[in-house]
């Protein structure tokens, strides 16, 4: 505690996702202090009150799986209209020719967008190493560092190419020495632990066909030596699990584990194929999954079942994706399609507003490895995003806090990263949001040609 630090009270919101502070919460530095009960006042002294009675607050969101660089290929039209693998083949071509300075200005633009939709923690899974990305995760660093964000990068990589049977060009593939090294030199650098840890570096093989048994292995080693966490994308679609039978002559649950990474230390992207006893395993293990209803809509890959995997043990958490397969980078739309989903899959009983606005909060933590953030309770970082339901579609809305989702929030008025302000009025502070769109598509335009 610093001896400057004010202690500020955001008072009296029009309502709350935790009834617990009903009331409003109170911060002092980079931590919440005090939830404060409907209608009372602090017990703490404070220096400062902030009024919220024209907001709904809610927990910082948290993304658990993203592709900032793909913001440079939203609608791209010859991978329209096409299922996972032939989009993937189709997009390589493209992402193959990304440079750092392309990839700085994707990720300054994602990490922005998902800061206005009221994220405050961001994920990336960046895996496309071109001979012009030598930097790249040190880039996104910088970024997030700028932008006051709470960032979890993961060091991703691809070593098994067209020319091995894999789907990436070889240009975008690497030796499986400087993949490993590189994961050392990134954790060194970054990766900071325990509570209020801005930056974390997680290591994230694109997924277990796109490198060799051997360095799924040894990132598995090399995490638990240094101890951080695993990530990788798996059982997205059907064709994946033929293509691991054939590859492998096990389904892809199997292989994972065979590698060492069936573990409370892995959370997985998307983890829609499982079947029951394969998520009473994930369960059991305590592995996460980063649930991404859009993108798995948009590609036509399946329903995660959600409910099935959170009562077996695992951590669900929500993610945007990657920006071409989504094709946007906001949590608070996905929430809303994590809803409408989550009902397709099961009934309007059984998957509430309540239920995808904790994946997006608590149960992204977990899967991120984390109970400092996704909460509002005293001693949890003062990461915070506050909406207003000022607009035409929220206009009747009884329920707040459910009008968030079934009306379509999509912009927070207000958001805050451990007790400072990152969003005021909607728009993000000290970004020029109209020159960043201008480099966001140069870049775009330049990276297509």
């Amino acid at each position: 505690m610093t001896a400057n630090a004010q202690t500020l009270w955001l008072r009296h919101p029009r309502a709350c996702s935790d009834p617990a502070a009903a009331g409003g919460v109170v911060i002092r530095d980079e931590r919440i202090v005090e939830a404060v009960p409907a209608g009372a006042t602090p017990a703490t002294p404070i220096d400062a009150a902030f009024d919220t009675s024209r907001h709904v607050l809610l927990p910082g969101l948290v993304n658990t799986h993203h592709h900032f660089y793909q913001t440079l290929t939203r609608a791209y039209s010859p991978a329209l209209n096409k299922a996972l693998f032939p989009w993937l083949t189709t997009l390589y071509d493209v992402w193959a020719h990304l440079t750092e300075e392309q990839l700085a200005v994707a990720s300054e633009l994602a990490m922005v967008e998902l800061l206005m939709s009221g994220c405050t923690t961001v994920a990336d899974h960046h895996y496309v190493f071109s001979g012009a990305l030598e930097h790249a995760i040190d880039v996104q660093v910088a970024a997030a560092r700028r932008l006051g964000v709470r960032a979890a990068l993961t060091r991703g990589s691809m070593s098994v190419g067209r020319d091995d049977g894999g789907l990436p060009p070889q240009s975008v593939v690497q030796d499986e020495r400087t993949i490993l090294d590189e994961s050392a030199r990134l954790i060194g650098a970054y990766h900071q632990r325990g509570d209020g840890a801005m930056t974390t570096i997680a290591l994230a093989p694109c997924s277990p066909f796109s490198v060799s048994r051997e360095l799924m292995q040894e990132s598995a080693r090399l995490a638990e030596a240094r101890d951080v966490r695993l990530h990788t994308h798996l059982a997205e679609t059907e064709d994946e699990t033929a293509y691991c039978e054939r590859l492998f002559g096990m389904r892809p649950l199997d292989y994972l584990e065979a590698t060492g990474w069936l573990s409370s230390r892995t959370w997985l992207a998307h983890g829609i194929h499982f079947d029951d006893g394969e998520i009473a395993r994930l369960g059991a293990a305590g592995t996460g999954i980063a649930h991404c209803p859009s993108s798995n809509m948009v590609l036509g890959s399946g329903l995660c079942r959600t409910l099935e995997l959170e009562a077996a043990g695992c951590p669900v958490g929500l993610a945007v994706d990657g920006s071409a397969s989504n094709d946007h980078s906001n949590l608070a739309e996905e929430m809303r399609q994590a809803l409408l989903l989550g009902r397709l899959r099961y009934s309007p009983s059984e998957v509430s507003h309540d239920d995808a606005i904790r994946w997006a909060t608590r149960g992204s933590a977990a899967c991120l490895g984390r109970d400092d953030i996704g909460g509002l309770a005293p001693g949890q970082q003062a990461d915070l995003a506050l909406f207003r339901l000022d607009e035409a579609r929220f206009s009747g809305a009884e329920n707040p806090v459910a009008a968030l989702l079934l009306c379509g929030a999509h912009r927070a008025d207000r958001v805050m990263v451990a007790g400072r302000w990152r969003v005021a009025e909607g728009r993000p502070l000290g970004v020029d949001l109209d020159e960043l769109l201008a480099r966001h598509d140069r870049a775009a335009r330049a990276l297509r040609a």
